[in-house]
């Protein structure tokens, strides 16, 4: 099985959940976060003044995927979260040991 966490700019997350959905993924957790990183922030104005925002908003996403699924998984997420400029995001693989639905006790895969 596989975690694969991306942050993605908020408004791309109905086109990412809806390419997700046509591949098969279940479920997903979606977090509102800040970060930065080559995009270094940017400046706003708020009435009249100009203030510098150093955390730009993100959406983090968490998805666990059998194995056989993770490639179609972050290749839909690649597309559907890519507009081609600075701060699209990033997407991170990991090995995931072991899940458990709590409700039933399933374990492994079928947990997903």
């Amino acid at each position: 099985m596989k975690f694969i966490i991306a942050a993605i700019k908020p408004f791309k997350l109905e086109e990412v959940r809806e390419a997700l959905t046509a591949i098969g993924v279940r479920g997903l957790m979606v977090t509102e976060i800040k970060g930065f990183g080559a995009q270094s922030g940017h400046t706003e104005i708020y009435r009249g003044a100009e203030y510098a925002v150093n955390f730009v908003p993100k959406v983090k996403l968490e998805i666990a995927v059998s194995d056989a699924l993770a490639d179609q998984v972050v290749e839909a997420l690649q597309k559907a979260a890519r507009t081609g400029k600075i701060g699209d995001g990033k997407i991170f693989v990991l090995d995931l040991e072991q899940a458990l639905r709590v409700r039933t006790g399933e374990a492994g895969e079928d947990a997903l």
